[in-house]
């Protein structure tokens, strides 16, 4: 079953292999404002790819604006290499090997392959921001590899955020 997160609730444990061979662990993480989590379906999803390389087009202006990024899948440290390697995404830090329990408890949706190319079982897409202090600012999750949220809107949206303030939202 796939839970749904609570907007400015904790969020649960994340701790995953990044492509390099290191653990990235998001309590570890100490961003300025947000750690922005980019869950992707995985190396067969070209919208995935095009996902990804947009993030790695605006790693900077996340950084500036004070965000740690990590884009992660269910997917091998072999697949995930491949990503690495074959995608445009050298300024991205690559997660892998997410568990599938792991991936429900963040309120992904979970899809069996239909192709061959596809991994078994996979996470489908989502964006989150989360706050220094583990509690969830922004969810963006999706049951399809379709729908998935204007990367550079979102940027853009940050000083509203922080600088204004504005709230969170769907918390009741």
């Amino acid at each position: 079953m796939t839970l749904k997160l609570m907007p400015d609730a904790q969020v649960p444990a994340l701790s995953v292999p990044v492509v390099g061979g290191d653990t990235w662990t998001l309590s570890e993480q100490k961003p300025q404002n947000f750690t922005m989590l980019v869950f992707y379906r995985g190396y067969h999803c070209p919208i995935c790819k095009t996902q990804l390389e947009e993030l790695d087009a605006l790693a900077e202006g996340y950084a500036e604006a004070g965000f740690s990024v990590l884009a992660l899948s269910m997917e091998s440290a072999e697949r995930a290499a491949k990503t690495a390697a074959e995608w445009n995404v050298g300024k991205l830090t690559i997660g892998h090997s997410l568990p599938e329990a792991v991936a429900r408890d963040w309120g992904l949706y979970i899809s069996t392959a239909i192709k061959e190319a596809e991994t078994p079982v996979f996470c489908e897409p989502g964006v989150m921001w989360v706050r220094p202090d583990g509690r969830l600012f922004l969810i963006d999750v999706a049951n399809m590899p379709f729908p998935r949220p204007d990367l550079a809107f979102l940027l853009s949206k940050v000083p509203l955020v922080v600088q204004d303030g504005y709230p969170v939202r769907g918390t009741t």
